[in-house]
């Protein structure tokens, strides 16, 4: 087989996992290196300041010895195999960066043999690319669970960032679906990345660069019965204990055993919804229990934020001119700037609903929950269906299911998914 062919079945394998993003390192070029892991630049990720930047996104193998219900690649499904050597790897990634093609590399692979023969390919081949081909570019590498610790330690001195998929929410569903691999097989190598990188950011490897954008992991969902309370709480606990950078969500591409994995995919809704609750643990202060309860699912008609909002009435309203900025952040229609800019802008005076208006907030949603001056203008916190439609986007939820939205009501609300 000849390396075009092994390039077509290696990254058509690859695209499954989403755990690719780039943000975080700040690695500068070094003279008599190639590349370098900040700069603007076939996958497409985003650097820290938001740039977006090309990664070649490629299987070293899809060659598993596992047999996972909903890969692609398991053992059991008839598909083309192919396994790259490690100097044929690093020949494509510096043909492609040569050409201006790619700014890095995400390297993935199936379990080929077992989990450390196929962490040592993978090492090898960002060796080979660091050292002898000069490479100095952004590489995510996602790790193989399971292997022996002294392999990950080595990659992590190698890449940018390192990823160890979770997979699945709970120990049940890895035991229906993934039974070749054991929770804690993830989860120790998620602790050790998580000690590497706390130790970077401490300056115990000085000048070194060790894992400088820290660590992902992915979660599939969709594919069991795995409620979002779960999801949300799991996703917490790794961004609280174990240094996580950021928790991908899959949702399920059905593609395995329909007699225990379910036919249809779940809603691309409910994927988008666990992202707005990602972002709000993250950056608004929420936690995993005043999201939702831990036995249910996101509300697809409105996002997490305006469904907490809906549920705590009696906190509201609040007067924007002496809220707490933790509270303002509350607000369904204000978002992180939006509150900061609020907090700033009435050190000089009360502000007035039109002063909102100006710095670009969501009036249709905020006016609901605030005063200005002692003012409402809301429609009232009393009457919940008048108050979840105006949180509610255009074409979501309307009588009979979603509707395609028309070129007017797309432009409604959406400044930010979520405010």
């Amino acid at each position: 087989m000849d390396i075009k062919e092994k390039f077509r079945i290696l990254t058509e394998g690859a695209k499954y996992d989403v755990s690719c993003s780039s943000s975080g390192s700040d690695r500068q070029g070094k003279k008599g290196k190639l590349g370098f892991a900040n700069v603007g630049g076939i996958c497409h990720s985003f650097t820290a300041d938001g740039r977006c930047i090309s990664l070649l996104k490629v299987l070293m193998s899809n060659n598993c010895i596992y047999n996972c219900k909903y890969c692609v690649n398991r053992s059991s499904v008839d598909v083309e195999r192919a396994t790259f050597a490690p100097r044929e790897l690093c020949e494509l990634v510096m043909g492609f960066y040569r050409r201006n093609y790619i700014e890095g590399l995400f390297l993935s692979s199936a379990v080929f043999r077992s989990p450390d023969f196929t962490m040592e390919l993978l090492i090898k081949t960002v060796w080979l690319l660091r050292t002898e081909y000069g490479f100095y570019g952004y590489i995510h590498l996602k790790g193989i669970p399971a292997c022996d610790p002294k392999l990950v330690d080595i990659a992590s001195k190698l890449v940018d960032r390192m990823s160890m998929n979770v997979e699945l929410p709970s120990q049940k569903s890895l035991a229906l679906l993934a039974p070749d691999k054991k929770q804690e097989d993830i989860i120790q190598p998620i602790t050790q990345l998580a000690n590497i990188y706390d130790a970077q950011k401490a300056g115990e490897f000085g000048k070194n660069k060790v894992l400088p954008a820290g660590q992902t992991t992915q979660m599939i969902i969709g594919a069991t019965a795995d409620t979002d309370g779960m999801i949300v709480r799991l996703a917490e606990s790794l961004y609280r204990g174990y240094s996580m950078k950021r928790v991908y969500y899959s949702a399920y591409i059905p593609m395995g055993d329909p007699g225990i994995l379910p036919v249809k995919p779940p809603d691309l809704v409910r994927e988008n919804r666990l992202y707005q609750a990602d972002w709000l643990m993250r950056f608004y202060g929420f936690t995993a229990e005043e999201l939702l309860p831990v036995n249910l699912n996101l509300p697809y008609d409105v996002d997490p934020k305006s469904a907490w909002a809906l549920r705590n009435v009696d906190k509201f309203p609040i007067e924007i001119n002496s809220a707490p900025y933790e509270m303002i952040l509350r607000v369904p229609g204000i978002g992180v700037k939006g509150a900061w800019r609020i907090v700033e802008a009435r050190k000089y005076g009360n502000l007035t609903f039109e002063d909102l208006k100006r710095m670009r907030i969501v009036m249709k949603r905020a006016a609901n929950f605030i005063t200005c001056g002692g003012k409402y203008i809301g429609r009232g916190l009393g009457n919940e269906l008048r108050l979840r439609e105006s949180l509610t986007l255009p074409g979501f939820a309307k009588v009979g299911g979603y509707e395609q939205l028309t070129l007017e009501e797309s432009f409604v609300g959406i400044p930010k998914i979520i405010t």
